[in-house]
Protein backbone atom coordinates (compact mmCIF):
# COMPACT_ATOMS: atom_id res chain seq x y z
CA UNK A 1 0.00 0.00 0.00
CA UNK A 2 1.41 3.10 -0.71
CA UNK A 3 0.55 6.51 1.38
CA UNK A 4 1.60 10.17 1.45
CA UNK A 5 1.77 12.08 4.74
CA UNK A 6 0.81 16.17 3.93
CA UNK A 7 2.28 17.67 6.56
CA UNK A 8 5.17 16.84 9.39
CA UNK A 9 3.90 18.46 12.53
CA UNK A 10 3.58 15.54 15.43
CA UNK A 11 0.55 14.01 14.15
CA UNK A 12 2.09 13.64 10.93
CA UNK A 13 5.24 11.89 11.56
CA UNK A 14 3.76 9.49 14.02
CA UNK A 15 1.75 8.25 11.69
CA UNK A 16 4.18 8.15 9.07
CA UNK A 17 5.96 6.12 11.50
CA UNK A 18 2.68 3.85 12.54
CA UNK A 19 1.83 3.28 8.50
CA UNK A 20 5.49 2.51 8.16
CA UNK A 21 6.60 -0.26 10.20
CA UNK A 22 2.94 -2.13 9.58
CA UNK A 23 4.70 -2.29 5.95
CA UNK A 24 3.04 0.75 4.17
CA UNK A 25 5.81 2.31 1.38
CA UNK A 26 5.13 6.08 2.51
CA UNK A 27 6.14 9.45 1.64
CA UNK A 28 6.17 12.19 4.02
CA UNK A 29 5.79 15.85 2.48
CA UNK A 30 6.63 18.75 4.28
CA UNK A 31 6.73 22.48 3.21
CA UNK A 32 9.65 23.50 5.52
CA UNK A 33 12.03 21.43 8.04
CA UNK A 34 11.11 19.18 11.06
CA UNK A 35 10.14 20.42 13.23
CA UNK A 36 9.29 23.39 11.00
CA UNK A 37 9.99 26.62 13.30
CA UNK A 38 7.29 28.21 12.22
CA UNK A 39 4.36 25.41 12.26
CA UNK A 40 2.01 24.57 15.30
CA UNK A 41 4.10 21.68 16.96
CA UNK A 42 7.70 23.74 17.34
CA UNK A 43 5.37 26.74 19.12
CA UNK A 44 3.45 24.59 20.73
CA UNK A 45 3.45 24.27 24.84
CA UNK A 46 4.58 20.59 25.51
CA UNK A 47 2.23 20.34 28.43
CA UNK A 48 1.09 16.68 28.45
CA UNK A 49 -1.90 15.21 30.27
CA UNK A 50 -4.52 12.55 29.82
CA UNK A 51 -7.38 14.40 32.40
CA UNK A 52 -10.39 14.34 29.99
CA UNK A 53 -13.70 13.24 31.06
CA UNK A 54 -15.62 12.29 27.74
CA UNK A 55 -14.88 8.63 26.91
CA UNK A 56 -13.14 9.00 23.84
CA UNK A 57 -11.32 12.12 24.56
CA UNK A 58 -9.75 9.77 28.17
CA UNK A 59 -9.17 6.89 25.94
CA UNK A 60 -7.06 9.12 23.46
CA UNK A 61 -5.08 11.03 26.22
CA UNK A 62 -4.35 7.43 27.97
CA UNK A 63 -2.84 5.82 25.07
CA UNK A 64 -0.67 9.47 24.41
CA UNK A 65 0.68 9.29 27.37
CA UNK A 66 1.42 5.36 27.37
CA UNK A 67 2.91 6.46 23.86
CA UNK A 68 5.23 9.39 25.35
CA UNK A 69 6.29 7.77 27.93
CA UNK A 70 7.49 4.35 25.53
CA UNK A 71 9.49 6.89 23.38
CA UNK A 72 10.93 8.51 25.90
CA UNK A 73 14.64 8.67 25.58
CA UNK A 74 14.52 8.07 21.62
CA UNK A 75 16.23 11.00 19.67
CA UNK A 76 16.72 13.43 22.13
CA UNK A 77 12.96 13.18 23.11
CA UNK A 78 12.13 13.07 26.99
CA UNK A 79 9.03 12.92 28.93
CA UNK A 80 9.80 14.89 31.83
CA UNK A 81 7.27 13.81 34.93
CA UNK A 82 5.05 16.63 36.04
CA UNK A 83 1.88 16.68 37.92
CA UNK A 84 -0.88 19.02 36.35
CA UNK A 85 -3.00 20.92 38.30
CA UNK A 86 -5.79 23.16 37.29
CA UNK A 87 -8.31 25.59 39.37
CA UNK A 88 -11.28 27.81 40.08
CA UNK A 89 -10.75 31.36 42.21
CA UNK A 90 -12.59 32.40 45.00
CA UNK A 91 -15.87 33.64 44.13
CA UNK A 92 -15.91 31.68 40.52
CA UNK A 93 -18.98 29.60 40.97
CA UNK A 94 -19.39 28.55 37.53
CA UNK A 95 -15.88 27.09 36.98
CA UNK A 96 -15.47 25.75 40.61
CA UNK A 97 -18.86 23.82 39.63
CA UNK A 98 -17.54 22.22 36.72
CA UNK A 99 -14.15 21.60 37.81
CA UNK A 100 -16.26 19.53 40.59
CA UNK A 101 -18.48 18.09 37.75
CA UNK A 102 -15.15 16.89 35.65
CA UNK A 103 -13.13 15.31 38.69
CA UNK A 104 -15.11 12.20 38.82
CA UNK A 105 -16.80 11.93 35.89
CA UNK A 106 -12.90 11.62 34.75
CA UNK A 107 -11.81 9.14 37.69
CA UNK A 108 -14.52 6.64 36.03
CA UNK A 109 -12.60 6.85 32.34
CA UNK A 110 -9.75 5.60 34.86
CA UNK A 111 -8.01 9.34 35.37
CA UNK A 112 -5.45 9.92 37.75
CA UNK A 113 -7.61 12.78 39.16
CA UNK A 114 -8.43 13.61 42.48
CA UNK A 115 -9.38 17.20 44.19
CA UNK A 116 -6.90 19.34 46.02
CA UNK A 117 -7.69 22.02 48.76
CA UNK A 118 -5.84 25.15 48.46
CA UNK A 119 -3.58 24.49 51.97
CA UNK A 120 -2.58 21.18 50.65
CA UNK A 121 -1.27 23.04 47.10
CA UNK A 122 0.67 25.75 48.95
CA UNK A 123 2.35 23.05 51.38
CA UNK A 124 3.67 21.22 48.03
CA UNK A 125 4.42 24.28 46.39
CA UNK A 126 5.15 27.45 47.96
CA UNK A 127 6.31 29.23 45.47
CA UNK A 128 2.86 28.97 44.35
CA UNK A 129 0.33 31.34 45.88
CA UNK A 130 -2.92 29.32 46.65
CA UNK A 131 -4.78 32.21 48.94
CA UNK A 132 -7.24 33.11 46.23
CA UNK A 133 -7.37 29.40 45.44
CA UNK A 134 -11.66 28.02 45.66
CA UNK A 135 -11.82 24.28 43.90
CA UNK A 136 -8.64 22.90 42.69
CA UNK A 137 -8.01 19.73 41.15
CA UNK A 138 -4.51 17.51 40.34
CA UNK A 139 -3.71 15.00 37.60
CA UNK A 140 -0.81 12.30 37.89
CA UNK A 141 -0.12 11.03 34.71
CA UNK A 142 0.98 13.86 32.89
CA UNK A 143 4.23 15.20 32.04
CA UNK A 144 6.10 18.07 30.05
CA UNK A 145 8.31 17.78 27.36
CA UNK A 146 9.95 20.18 24.04
CA UNK A 147 7.80 19.77 20.78
CA UNK A 148 10.48 19.93 18.13
CA UNK A 149 12.15 17.40 19.94
CA UNK A 150 9.55 14.65 19.45
CA UNK A 151 9.27 15.49 15.79
CA UNK A 152 12.70 15.19 14.93
CA UNK A 153 12.90 12.04 16.64
CA UNK A 154 9.67 10.55 15.53
CA UNK A 155 10.75 11.51 12.18
CA UNK A 156 14.13 10.00 11.80
CA UNK A 157 12.50 6.48 13.52
CA UNK A 158 10.09 6.78 10.49
CA UNK A 159 12.59 6.93 8.32
CA UNK A 160 14.65 4.16 9.96
CA UNK A 161 10.94 2.42 9.15
CA UNK A 162 11.05 3.09 5.59
CA UNK A 163 9.68 6.34 5.23
CA UNK A 164 10.80 8.77 2.40
CA UNK A 165 10.97 12.35 4.04
CA UNK A 166 10.56 15.60 1.74
CA UNK A 167 11.46 18.67 3.45
CA UNK A 168 11.02 21.71 1.93
CA UNK A 169 8.40 20.31 -0.35
CA UNK A 170 5.21 22.47 -0.56
CA UNK A 171 2.27 19.76 -1.96
CA UNK A 172 -1.66 20.00 -3.24
CA UNK A 173 -3.65 17.58 -3.00
CA UNK A 174 -5.90 16.03 -5.71
CA UNK A 175 -8.97 12.80 -5.51
CA UNK A 176 -10.45 10.62 -7.78
CA UNK A 177 -7.71 8.53 -7.13
CA UNK A 178 -5.65 10.65 -4.37
CA UNK A 179 -2.72 11.61 -5.73
CA UNK A 180 -0.22 14.60 -4.84
CA UNK A 181 1.16 17.32 -6.92
CA UNK A 182 4.35 19.37 -6.09
CA UNK A 183 6.85 21.28 -8.80
CA UNK A 184 8.15 17.97 -9.78
CA UNK A 185 5.20 16.45 -11.27
CA UNK A 186 2.06 14.29 -9.73
CA UNK A 187 1.93 11.56 -7.97
CA UNK A 188 -0.85 8.77 -7.62
CA UNK A 189 -0.83 7.20 -3.92
CA UNK A 190 -3.52 4.43 -2.44
CA UNK A 191 -4.05 7.06 0.46
CA UNK A 192 -3.51 10.63 0.82
CA UNK A 193 -3.56 11.57 4.53
CA UNK A 194 -3.70 15.69 5.05
CA UNK A 195 -2.28 16.60 8.36
CA UNK A 196 -0.95 20.15 7.28
CA UNK A 197 -2.47 22.30 10.80
CA UNK A 198 -3.69 25.72 9.78
CA UNK A 199 -3.06 24.99 6.46
CA UNK A 200 -5.00 22.27 6.04
CA UNK A 201 -8.62 23.99 5.61
CA UNK A 202 -7.04 25.44 2.41
CA UNK A 203 -4.80 22.20 1.45
CA UNK A 204 -8.32 20.93 1.05
CA UNK A 205 -10.26 23.31 -0.48
CA UNK A 206 -7.31 23.37 -3.16
CA UNK A 207 -8.93 19.89 -4.36
CA UNK A 208 -12.50 21.39 -3.86
CA UNK A 209 -13.04 19.88 -0.59
CA UNK A 210 -14.61 22.26 2.23
CA UNK A 211 -14.02 21.04 5.85
CA UNK A 212 -15.28 22.79 8.80
CA UNK A 213 -11.67 24.50 10.47
CA UNK A 214 -10.51 28.30 11.53
CA UNK A 215 -6.84 28.63 11.92
CA UNK A 216 -6.72 31.15 15.02
CA UNK A 217 -3.80 33.01 17.15
CA UNK A 218 -2.50 31.77 20.58
CA UNK A 219 0.71 33.42 22.22
CA UNK A 220 3.12 31.88 25.01
CA UNK A 221 6.40 33.33 26.70
CA UNK A 222 9.36 32.44 29.04
CA UNK A 223 10.74 33.55 31.77
CA UNK A 224 13.38 33.17 34.47
CA UNK A 225 12.40 30.81 37.18
CA UNK A 226 14.07 29.01 39.34
CA UNK A 227 11.67 27.60 42.11
CA UNK A 228 9.47 23.64 41.94
CA UNK A 229 6.25 24.22 40.53
CA UNK A 230 3.72 21.77 38.48
CA UNK A 231 2.09 22.76 35.50
CA UNK A 232 -1.13 24.61 36.20
CA UNK A 233 -4.21 26.03 34.31
CA UNK A 234 -5.81 29.22 35.80
CA UNK A 235 -9.29 28.49 34.80
CA UNK A 236 -10.73 31.45 36.05
CA UNK A 237 -8.35 33.71 34.00
CA UNK A 238 -7.37 31.52 31.32
CA UNK A 239 -3.69 30.90 31.69
CA UNK A 240 -1.58 27.97 31.75
CA UNK A 241 1.93 27.80 32.91
CA UNK A 242 4.92 25.23 33.17
CA UNK A 243 8.33 24.62 34.52
CA UNK A 244 11.09 25.36 31.28
CA UNK A 245 14.05 24.86 30.74
CA UNK A 246 14.58 28.68 30.73
CA UNK A 247 12.72 28.74 33.71
CA UNK A 248 9.19 28.49 32.80
CA UNK A 249 6.76 28.90 30.20
CA UNK A 250 3.39 30.96 30.31
CA UNK A 251 0.45 31.59 27.94
CA UNK A 252 -2.73 31.69 26.63
CA UNK A 253 -3.83 34.99 24.19
CA UNK A 254 -6.15 32.90 22.24
CA UNK A 255 -7.84 35.58 19.34
CA UNK A 256 -11.34 34.65 18.35
CA UNK A 257 -11.20 35.90 15.32
CA UNK A 258 -9.79 33.45 11.85
CA UNK A 259 -5.81 34.06 11.00
CA UNK A 260 -4.98 33.50 7.31
CA UNK A 261 -2.26 30.90 8.13
CA UNK A 262 0.46 32.52 6.12
CA UNK A 263 -0.22 36.12 7.35
CA UNK A 264 -0.25 36.05 10.99
CA UNK A 265 1.99 38.13 13.65
CA UNK A 266 4.83 35.23 14.68
CA UNK A 267 5.89 37.68 17.50
CA UNK A 268 3.63 37.66 21.22
CA UNK A 269 1.98 41.21 21.50
CA UNK A 270 3.64 44.00 24.06
CA UNK A 271 -0.09 44.00 25.86
CA UNK A 272 -0.11 39.99 26.08
CA UNK A 273 3.13 40.12 27.48
CA UNK A 274 2.32 42.94 29.85
CA UNK A 275 -1.23 41.14 31.32
CA UNK A 276 1.03 37.63 31.72
CA UNK A 277 4.02 39.69 33.40
CA UNK A 278 1.26 40.35 36.34
CA UNK A 279 -0.65 37.46 36.13
CA UNK A 280 2.61 35.04 36.76
CA UNK A 281 3.45 37.89 39.72
CA UNK A 282 0.81 37.42 41.29
CA UNK A 283 0.51 33.70 41.33
CA UNK A 284 4.62 32.93 41.49
CA UNK A 285 6.99 34.60 44.39
CA UNK A 286 9.95 35.33 42.00
CA UNK A 287 12.16 36.66 45.35
CA UNK A 288 12.99 39.30 47.19
CA UNK A 289 15.81 39.89 44.89
CA UNK A 290 12.76 40.35 41.98
CA UNK A 291 10.81 43.59 42.61
CA UNK A 292 9.11 43.76 39.40
CA UNK A 293 8.28 40.45 39.05
CA UNK A 294 9.25 38.16 35.90
CA UNK A 295 10.94 38.95 33.26
CA UNK A 296 10.06 38.29 30.01
CA UNK A 297 13.02 36.17 27.40
CA UNK A 298 11.08 35.70 24.80
CA UNK A 299 7.34 35.54 23.20
CA UNK A 300 5.49 34.06 20.85
CA UNK A 301 2.37 33.40 18.78
CA UNK A 302 1.39 30.09 16.76
CA UNK A 303 -1.95 28.76 15.29
CA UNK A 304 -4.47 26.21 16.75
CA UNK A 305 -8.20 24.92 14.56
CA UNK A 306 -11.00 25.18 16.10
CA UNK A 307 -14.07 23.13 14.79
CA UNK A 308 -17.80 23.39 15.27
CA UNK A 309 -18.20 21.07 18.43
CA UNK A 310 -14.45 21.88 19.13
CA UNK A 311 -13.37 17.86 18.31
CA UNK A 312 -11.04 16.84 15.66
CA UNK A 313 -11.76 15.80 12.49
CA UNK A 314 -10.15 12.64 11.68
CA UNK A 315 -10.53 9.67 9.05
CA UNK A 316 -11.76 9.80 6.20
CA UNK A 317 -12.74 12.38 3.64
CA UNK A 318 -13.13 11.17 0.33
CA UNK A 319 -12.51 7.76 -1.18
CA UNK A 320 -8.25 7.25 -0.34
CA UNK A 321 -8.53 10.60 0.87
CA UNK A 322 -7.93 11.05 4.76
CA UNK A 323 -7.74 14.31 7.26
CA UNK A 324 -6.20 14.40 10.41
CA UNK A 325 -7.15 18.29 12.32
CA UNK A 326 -8.68 20.44 14.26
CA UNK A 327 -7.18 19.86 17.24
CA UNK A 328 -8.32 22.50 19.63
CA UNK A 329 -5.23 23.43 21.02
CA UNK A 330 -4.36 19.95 22.14
CA UNK A 331 -2.84 18.14 18.95
CA UNK A 332 0.49 17.62 20.07
CA UNK A 333 -0.28 16.42 23.56
CA UNK A 334 -2.25 13.37 21.69
CA UNK A 335 -0.35 13.32 18.80
CA UNK A 336 0.68 9.83 19.51
CA UNK A 337 -2.66 8.70 19.87
CA UNK A 338 -3.72 10.58 17.06
CA UNK A 339 -1.37 9.28 14.50
CA UNK A 340 -1.79 6.23 15.30
CA UNK A 341 -5.82 6.15 14.77
CA UNK A 342 -5.57 7.77 11.30
CA UNK A 343 -3.08 5.37 11.04
CA UNK A 344 -5.21 2.50 11.31
CA UNK A 345 -7.90 4.04 9.99
CA UNK A 346 -5.95 4.09 6.68
CA UNK A 347 -5.08 0.23 6.87
CA UNK A 348 -8.80 -0.37 7.56
CA UNK A 349 -8.50 -0.75 11.02
CA UNK A 350 -11.57 1.71 11.87
CA UNK A 351 -10.31 5.30 13.83
CA UNK A 352 -12.27 7.21 15.78
CA UNK A 353 -16.00 7.27 15.21
CA UNK A 354 -16.74 10.19 17.30
CA UNK A 355 -14.22 12.29 15.33
CA UNK A 356 -15.34 11.65 11.86
CA UNK A 357 -14.82 14.73 9.76
CA UNK A 358 -18.08 13.89 7.40
CA UNK A 359 -20.36 14.80 10.45
CA UNK A 360 -19.85 18.39 8.94
CA UNK A 361 -20.52 19.62 5.59
CA UNK A 362 -17.42 22.36 6.08
CA UNK A 363 -20.20 24.97 5.70
CA UNK A 364 -20.50 25.80 9.53
CA UNK A 365 -20.82 28.57 11.41
CA UNK A 366 -19.27 28.69 14.46
CA UNK A 367 -17.13 30.91 17.34
CA UNK A 368 -13.88 30.39 17.92
CA UNK A 369 -13.45 29.44 21.85
CA UNK A 370 -10.15 28.70 24.07
CA UNK A 371 -9.49 25.10 24.09
CA UNK A 372 -8.55 24.75 27.33
CA UNK A 373 -11.65 26.75 29.04
CA UNK A 374 -13.55 25.07 31.61
CA UNK A 375 -17.14 25.31 31.09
Amino acid sequence: MTVAIVGGGAVGVTAAHDLAVRGADVVLFEKGEIPNADASTERAAGVLYDAFAAPEDARVGDRAIERFREFSGTGGFEFEETPYVWFARDGDDKRAEAIRDQVPRMREQGRDVSLIDAEELADRYPALNADDVGVAAIARNTGRTDPGSYARAMAEEAEKAGTEVRTGVEARVRTDPPRVLTEDGEEAFDAVVVVAGAHTKRVLADAGIPVALKPYRVQALTCEFERSVPMVYDATEGYYLRPHPEGLLAGDGTEAVESDPDEWTREGDAEFREAMEARLAHRLDFGSEVDSGPTVERAWAGLCNATPDYDPLLGKLRSGLYVAAGWQGHGFMRAPALGEAVAKDVLGEGGIPEFDPTRFTGDEEFDIIEGMAVE
